[in-house]
């Protein structure tokens, strides 16, 4: 072997990247409130496919006490895309945002029918994926919740409470 094949760039998918990459996100997001219990979450959810995995940062973007909680889950579906990406599968990842001006009520509901629009497309999208890349995203995804469950139960911040004395039914710390 020449020293030129031994420096030539590695194509496909590499396993290590996974759990590095799901630590990097769990330390990003360790200071959220509750945000990391949605690892948990992730995982469980997997089992309802890519498009249901997907569509859940958009509930809870729209749930104003929920934005973080949202902004992690996209993250998580960003950073499989460019996982997948190595591996040569194209995972979509359309912005759903609609950029219409929102100010009178016709503008805010052509703006809501717009971003409609772009989910039901993305939707499509993620529906109409080779069946192999889809159960290769399915897996890889498994795969990596699994290593953001890991790292959450290492990095989650725990509030801990030490009672000292309870006097008369209230607590002295």
């Amino acid at each position: 072997m020449t020293l030129a094949q031994d420096h030539q760039p590695q194509t496909g998918w590499n396993p290590y990247s996974l759990d590095h990459d799901a630590q990097e996100l769990v330390i990003q997001n360790r200071d959220q409130d509750n945000v990391l219990n949605e690892s948990h979450k992730m995982r469980m959810s997997v089992a309802y496919g890519l498009e249901r995995f997907w569509g859940e940062h958009l509930r809870l973007l729209s749930d104003r006490n929920s934005q973080e909680k949202g902004r992690y889950w996209k993250s998580v579906w960003d950073k499989l895309e460019a996982i997948l990406k190595t591996a040569d599968i194209e995972l979509p990842n359309d912005s759903v945002k609609s950029n219409l001006p929102d100010k009178t009520k016709e503008e805010k509901k052509r703006k809501q029918e717009d971003e409609s629009k772009k989910i039901k497309a993305m939707a499509a999208r993620i529906w109409k994926m080779p069946i192999e890349d889809q159960r290769v995203a399915l897996m890889v995804l498994t795969q990596f919740c699994d290593a953001l469950v890991w790292w959450t139960q290492r990095y989650k911040i725990r509030m801990v409470i030490h009672l000292r004395s309870l006097k008369n039914g209230k607590i002295c710390l």
